[in-house]
């Protein structure tokens, strides 16, 4: 037995000896050289196209508001004499009021609808050829009722009669590219069918008034059209909104020790669909596309107006796209991939044959693929002895985005040709833990970009509350629903990450200055 223990101690003493001879040659040396990078070309400037589109709902009451405010409460008309044998010399006039207007939204368009009522009046006196018929026909009645009769010619006369009726007209508004509103109005007059009775001479209003009614209407509308036309308060509204949305929005910084960001929001095109006529709002579906982009400071951006409006088909929805590019420097992701990786242990099962502890890790740009260099101490667990090595590893790797969780995930990743070589005379730990750092790697090497997704729906959700302030008679809805990240990008300092930010928008007018 003292003759064992003594072998078992000089063998213990000589493999302990062995180790600590190659722990001093070369556990403190170099553990390996990072390979050659190939720097790729610097990021440019990015821009992203972004769109708000918001359906614009305005109240049948607020336009009938308007309207009643300028429509011409009374209209006044003169016929000229129908029976000028008859009657002689004969003013045939009518005054009308009209009453409140009602606006409602009909499947033929916006119907504006009121009352008119008041009186038709005429005076004159009665003609020669009536004295003429009159005298003959008092001949033949003879006696006082005759002379009577007889005698009407050049008789004066004031006949009142009241009348009344509806007048309806119809607007199909459509949009022009010039910025200008076409009304298309059409207007329908119906009076009550009465007559006026001088002196045995039938007058039918119908006949005599609504003509002439019907023209001083379409009088009227003609000049109407011709103001909306000619109207440019679409076109000056859209020009100070304009102004109001070209400009850069603070976003604040992107991360601690990081510098403040700017979004820079340049309008370049204006869109909008035409009119659509609901049974008690006129809803117009409109809105911009601008370029977008980030900025390390505030600038100025030059936003020329659109000489056109671009007219595009019928949106139910709005729409709230805006495309921000979020910057990651090299820096904050090492700082986010150490946490990640440093002090685990792979792999997670503990009978596998080796297992190896990460120290250290950082990551490096060249050309298409992003480099991880792994300071990793890996110890074999197979042998009775527990041979270890401290290495650096290098593992290439594509950086693709999951969308669905919001991390940075590498994809075909493979092991540095001189990695292997890295852990020295321990070969044979290297051969079983480089598959299982591989697939090690491509589990848990991934960036979580979710703080910086949040940081950018929170500038966002910030940036477009200025569209939910509220002015009189107007109200003003924007919602963020959702953020995608869609693309990515880098140089050899920073990584670019481009997201979406989804969200709804609309606007509710009840009342038109």
């Amino acid at each position: 037995m003292r003759r064992i223990l003594i072998g078992t101690v000089v063998v213990a003493a000589f493999f302990g000896g062995t180790l600590w001879a190659l722990d001093l040659f070369f556990g403190d040396s170099p553990l390996g050289k990072r390979p050659a990078l190939a720097e790729p070309p610097p990021l440019k400037p990015v821009s992203r196209m972004s769109t708000i589109i918001a359906p614009i709902a305005i109240a049948n009451n607020a336009i009938r508001d308007v309207m009643e405010a300028q429509a011409p409460r009374n209209l006044t008309g003169k016929r000229d004499n129908p029976l000028t044998e008859l009657l002689g010399k004969a003013d045939i006039g009518w005054t009308m009021n009209r009453g409140p207007l009602a606006v409602a939204g009909r499947t033929d368009g916006m119907a504006i609808a009121t009352t008119i009522n008041r009186e038709l009046r005429a005076t004159g006196q009665i003609g020669e050829q009536a004295g003429q018929l009159t005298s003959q026909l008092g001949s033949m009645i003879g006696g006082s009722l005759g002379r009577q009769v007889g005698q009407l010619a050049g008789k004066p006369f004031d006949q009142k009669l009241a009348i009344n009726g509806n007048v309806t007209v119809v607007a199909k508004p459509a949009l022009q590219p010039n910025w200008r509103i076409e009304p298309n109005l059409t207007s329908n007059v119906a009076l009550a069918d009465r007559a006026m009775n001088i002196s045995g001479i039938k007058l039918n209003v119908m006949q005599e008034v609504k003509p002439l009614l019907d023209r001083t209407v379409n009088e009227q509308m003609a000049k109407l059209q011709a103001q909306l036309r000619n109207d440019p308060t679409l076109e000056q509204t859209a020009r100070r909104e304009w102004v109001k949305l070209c400009r850069s929005i603070s976003l604040g910084p992107a991360g601690p020790n990081m510098p403040a960001l700017w979004l820079e929001v340049k309008p370049t095109q204006a869109v909008v669909t035409q009119p659509k006529v609901d049974p008690n709002w006129l809803i117009v579906t409109g809105g911009v596309q601008a370029e977008t982009r980030i900025t390390p400071s505030e600038t100025k951006p030059n936003c020329p107006f659109p000489a056109q409006l671009q007219i595009v088909p019928p949106m139910d929805q709005g729409k709230v796209a805006i495309a921000v590019p979020i910057d990651l420097p090299f820096t904050e992701l090492n700082r986010i991939l150490e946490a990640q990786l440093k002090d685990k242990v792979f792999p997670d099962d503990p009978n596998a044959p080796v297992q190896a502890t990460v120290q250290k890790a950082t990551l490096a740009a060249s050309g298409d693929k992003l480099l991880i260099s792994l300071k990793i101490r890996a110890k074999e667990k197979k042998s009775w002895f527990g041979l270890g090595a401290d290495a650096d590893v290098f593992v290439w790797g594509k950086p693709t985005l999951d969308n669905k969780q919001q991390i940075l995930r590498f994809t075909d990743m493979t092991l540095d040709v001189d990695s292997a070589a890295a852990f020295g005379l321990a070969g044979a730990v290297a051969n079983i833990a480089i598959p299982y750092l591989q697939k090690s790697m491509a589990d848990k090497a991934v960036i979580d970009l979710k703080p910086f997704a949040a940081s950018a729906r929170k500038a966002i959700e910030s940036a477009i509350s200025d569209f939910q302030k509220q002015a009189d008679g107007v109200k003003a809805e924007t919602s963020v629903t959702g953020i995608r990240l869609v693309g990515i990008e880098f140089d050899a300092k920073t990584l670019r990450v481009i997201a979406e930010v989804d969200g709804t928008a609309r606007a509710l007018v009840t009342k038109l200055q």
